[in-house]
Order: structure tokens, then C-alpha cells, then sequence
């Protein structure tokens, strides 16, 4: 061995020892600082048609975690939360999946369109990770397409339709009446128009028309033309995201006087339509007029935060988080199964509502009230954001809260082994 064979053969020794040191002392640090945060994966739409509702998701999802950690965190850990746009049912598993396995999160919460939660439920029930849907309408994705590993704080298409189909019933606008629907050409839409016409098939009324709208449709005069035509005693939307409020705006502009409402709705649609354009009546899960002491504090911290109040979107991605690290603080754990587990034995929830919630353990829907809100007169309005009336809880409290909720014969729900 000559000298310089020695002399680098002892310099790779050394270089080799110096960073299995460095290896040693490294890798622990490492792995303490991944032990001293929980991750949460984010997912929603902050483009296209659905953006503007993902951005209020966000916006709750953020102060959530604020509040969680400001109050001890999980099991005296801080929460850290990844959010990504999930763009498209394609996209939205490729993310979902990197999150999990790259990213290691303990859960994923948030997705809006229905196509997309069922995208990310199927990388969840794979990898057994609990997926929260927060805005995924689909009564599919609690029937046909249900997962173990996926629970729904975001209301069901069957919920939204009987909630505000008793408004219907109230004001004379179902027995005999004919309604013409606009339905958005996805899954939502047409998971939605389905329960609509069973509904109305079971309450005596009938369609005088139904059109199928593409997502990327701006321009509703064609669709606008044939209602007008058609003489409707209702108009009813499908619709979702801005074709909402691009429809509404398009509505006064046409000086059209029909009855309008809808099953699917977000508060943020109709301020975005503006006073004097926002009509009818419609169904949320939630909105920031509530009284109780839960939806108040929400709201005030929502406004001290971001300068608005929180729409109905906001509610759910907050409620889910809470939901979560409550559940994890009771359980001492943040593994899934626990979790799924825990809720499917009936674990209540303060949902800001003047009753709790819980989840259904056949379909991990989660029960609560909701609410019929109808727009006020332009001349009543005196802000942007008070542009409605809501109705009392629904159901009543005489009422079981799964009294607006799909059954198990309309809606079948098996998990997977």
C-alpha cells in the first residue's frame, strides 16, 4: 500500500466515521422534531369554479389550528396543517397519496366536490388514514361509494333537499306545481337531481324541465329563454360554486319573476351576487347569523382574523378539525382506526347548533340541524353579509336529527372488509 493509498484510504475512514457521528446525532434530532408536531393534510379546490368556497376552507382551517394549539394542542403536541389545491379528482389522489405516505399526516379534511372525495377515500381506506369530507355533497359517497375510513361533517344531498323542501311545502310550491331545474353535469349535480325527483315524485309534484349545465358554463341566456317559455310554477337550482351566482346575477338581469330556490347553496354565492340579485330560498348547513354561544365566538374570531364573517363552507372544515383533535385528546391517540372506531359508537360533538351531533355508524353521515335561509327585499337589506332570514333548526327539537336524513333503504352503505 503506498502512502497516498494509505492516506485516502484513512481520509475515507475518517469521512465515513465523521458522518455516521453526524448520522447519530442528526437522525434523533430529526426524528424529535417530527414526533413534536401532528400533521393534518388540507385538501380543497382554490381554482376554478369552486375556488371561491375553497378559500373560505382554508381560511377556517387555519384559525381552527390556531385555536387548537393555542389551547394545549393534541396530546400536548402542536398541529401542523398541509394544504394543498386538489384541483381535480385526478390530482386530488395523487396529492392525497403523496401526503400520506411521503408526508406522513395522520389525516387528511376538506375536499368539495364529490368526485374528488371519492378520489381521496379511496387512497385513505387503502392506506387506512381517516379522510374528513367537509364539503362533498354526494348521497353516493354515503351509499354506494362509502368507505370505513371516510366520515361526512358536510351534509348529504338527501339532507339539503328535505331541509328546504319543507320551506316548499310551506309556501305551496310542490303538489301539484311544475318545477324547471338547471343541474350542474357532475356528480354532485346529478347525485343531487336525483334525490329532487324523489322527492317530488313523493310530494305530488312534477318537472316542467331539467337541463343538465356544463361546469364551465358562464352564460345562462339560452337556459334563461326556455324557462320563460316553459311558464314554471318554480325555478330550482342544482347548480354549484359560481354558476350560482353567475345564474342569479343573469336571473335579475332577464327581469324574470318566477319563484327561484335550490338544494344546493352557499352562503358565499349569494354575496357574491349581490343585493337585489340573491332571491328565493334556499338550504346551508350553517350560517353566521346563529345565536348560539359556539356559532358567535366562531364568528367574531372569523371576523377579527379576516375582516368578513365565515360562510357555510368555513364551518365545516372548523368543526371537522375540532372534532378531530377533541377526539384524539379524549382517545390519547391520533391513530385512525381508534378514531373511526370511537365515532361509530355514537361520541357526540358540539357542532355550534343548539343540539349536538354525531356520526351514523352505517354510513358515517354526520347528524345535526340545518336551516332554510330566504333572501330579504333589496330595501330591507342594510349590509352585505345580513342579506337573509333563516328558519328555526331543522328538524324541530321534537324531532330526531335524523329525520331529514337518507335511510338505510334509500341510500345502502356497506363498508369494505
Amino acid at each position: 500500500m503506498t502512502v497516498k493509498d494509505h492516506l485516502s484510504r484513512r481520509g475515507l475512514l475518517k469521512g465515513a466515521a465523521g458522518t455516521a457521528l453526524v448520522a447519530g446525532l442528526g437522525m434523533p434530532a430529526i426524528v424529535r422534531a417530527q414526533s413534536d408536531v401532528i400533521r393534518f393534510g388540507h385538501l380543497t379546490p382554490r381554482t376554478g369554479f369552486l375556488g371561491p368556497l375553497g378559500e373560505y376552507a382554508v381560511m377556517a382551517a387555519d384559525l381552527a389550528v390556531e385555536e387548537i394549539n393555542a389551547a394545549g394542542g393534541i396530546l400536548g403536541r402542536k398541529v401542523e396543517i398541509l394544504k394543498e389545491d386538489s384541483v381535480n379528482p385526478q390530482t386530488a389522489s395523487t396529492k392525497a397519496e403523496r401526503m400520506v405516505e411521503r408526508d406522513k399526516v395522520t389525516c387528511i379534511v376538506g375536499e368539495i366536490s364529490s368526485a374528488s372525495c371519492l378520489t381521496i377515500a379511496q387512497v385513505a381506506q387503502r392506506t387506512k388514514t381517516l379522510f374528513v369530507n367537509t364539503g362533498g355533497n354526494s348521497d353516493a359517497l354515503r351509499g354506494k361509494d362509502c368507505k370505513r375510513f371516510m366520515f361526512h361533517v358536510e351534509s348529504q344531498n338527501s339532507m339539503y333537499v328535505k331541509s328546504v323542501g319543507r320551506s316548499f311545502m310551506q309556501e305551496g310550491l310542490v303538489k301539484g306545481k311544475k318545477w324547471y331545474s338547471l343541474t350542474a353535469d357532475y356528480a354532485f349535480g346529478h347525485d343531487l337531481l336525483s334525490v329532487a325527483k324523489r322527492f317530488m315524485q313523493a310530494n305530488g309534484g312534477e318537472f316542467a324541465g331539467d337541463d343538465l349545465v356544463p361546469t364551465d358554463a358562464t352564460d345562462f341566456s339560452a337556459y334563461l329563454i326556455k324557462i320563460r317559455s316553459a311558464n314554471p310554477d318554480l325555478v330550482v337550482l342544482n347548480l354549484a360554486g359560481a354558476q350560482i351566482t353567475n345564474f342569479l346575477k343573469q336571473y335579475a338581469e332577464f327581469g324574470l319573476t318566477f319563484p327561484i330556490g335550490g338544494f344546493g347553496f352557499d352562503t358565499a354565492l349569494a354575496w357574491a351576487a349581490g343585493k337585489g340579485n340573491f332571491v328565493g330560498t334556499w338550504p346551508v348547513v350553517w350560517h353566521h347569523l346563529l345565536e348560539t354561544p359556539g356559532s358567535k365566538a366562531f364568528t367574531e374570531a372569523f371576523v377579527k382574523k379576516y375582516g368578513k364573517p365565515p360562510e357555510n363552507q368555513a364551518w365545516g372544515d372548523y368543526i371537522a378539525l375540532k372534532i378531530i383533535a377533541q377526539s384524539m385528546n379524549e382517545l390519547k391517540s391520533t391513530e385512525s382506526l381508534q378514531l373511526v372506531e370511537h365515532w361509530e359508537k355514537g361520541a357526540k360533538f358540539d357542532v355550534l347548533k343548539t343540539r349536538e351531533g354525531y356520526f351514523r355508524d352505517f354510513d358515517h353521515q354526520l347528524m345535526h340541524e340545518m336551516y332554510a335561509v330566504t333572501a330579504l327585499p333589496a330595501d330591507k337589506i342594510e349590509n352585505e353579509w345580513d342579506i337573509f332570514t333563516s328558519s328555526g333548526p331543522v328538524p324541530g327539537p321534537d324531532e330526531p336529527l335524523d329525520a331529514i336524513a337518507a335511510t338505510r333503504e334509500e341510500n345502502a352503505c356497506t363498508f369494505p372488509a
